[in-house]
C-alpha cells in the first residue's frame, strides 16, 4: 500500500531519483484515494510480468516504442469502469495506461517524469512534456497519447 502521508522509497531504492520517484508514486496514490476512495497498492515488477508486458505491448504496437529502463514496480486495477495499469521505472519514469472497459470511452497512455531526471532518449524527440507542481513530487513533467487499438 502506498502511503502518501509518509513517503517511502521502498521498492525504488535502485533509482538515481528514488525520492522524487517515491513522491510521484505517492502523488498518484493521493489522487486515487481522493477521487475514487481507492487504495493504491504496488508490487515488484518481477511479480507481475503480465502487467509490464501489457504496457510494453501497447507502447510497441501504438508508437513503436521500447523503454530502456528497468521496471521496478507495477499496479493494475479497475475503478468506475476504467482499467488502470502503472509501471514505475528505475530511471524515474512512470507510465500509466488508462483504458475504459466500455467501447467509446477514454483510452490513453500517460508518461510522467520524476523531478531531476532527464527525458528518456526514446521519448525525447517524440513527445512534448508539460510541467505541473506537486507537494509530494516537486515538478512533474507529463505527456500522453491516445490509444487507437483494442487491448
Amino acid at each position: 500500500m502506498v502511503d502518501f502521508e509518509t513517503v517511502s522509497t521502498t521498492g525504488l531504492e535502485t533509482s538515481p531519483v528514488a525520492e522524487a520517484l517515491a513522491g510521484l508514486r505517492a502523488n498518484e496514490a493521493r489522487y486515487f484515494r481522493n477521487k475514487y476512495d481507492h487504495v493504491f497498492t504496488v508490487e515488484p515488477a518481477t511479480a507481475a510480468p503480465d502487467a509490464v508486458e501489457y504496457v510494453h505491448r501497447i507502447l510497441r504496437d501504438e508508437r513503436d516504442l521500447a523503454i530502456g529502463s528497468r521496471p521496478l514496480e507495477v499496479t493494475s486495477f479497475e475503478v468506475e469502469g476504467v482499467r488502470w495499469t502503472y509501471v514505475f521505472y528505475e530511471s524515474g519514469l512512470s507510465i500509466n495506461v488508462l483504458y475504459t472497459v466500455e467501447d467509446g470511452g477514454k483510452r490513453a497512455v500517460g508518461f510522467k517524469l520524476s523531478d531531476g531526471m532527464e527525458v528518456p532518449e526514446e521519448l525525447a524527440d517524440r513527445f512534448k512534456f508539460a510541467r505541473q507542481r506537486s507537494k509530494l513530487a516537486g515538478t512533474i513533467r507529463g505527456s500522453f497519447f491516445v490509444i487507437k487499438g483494442e487491448y
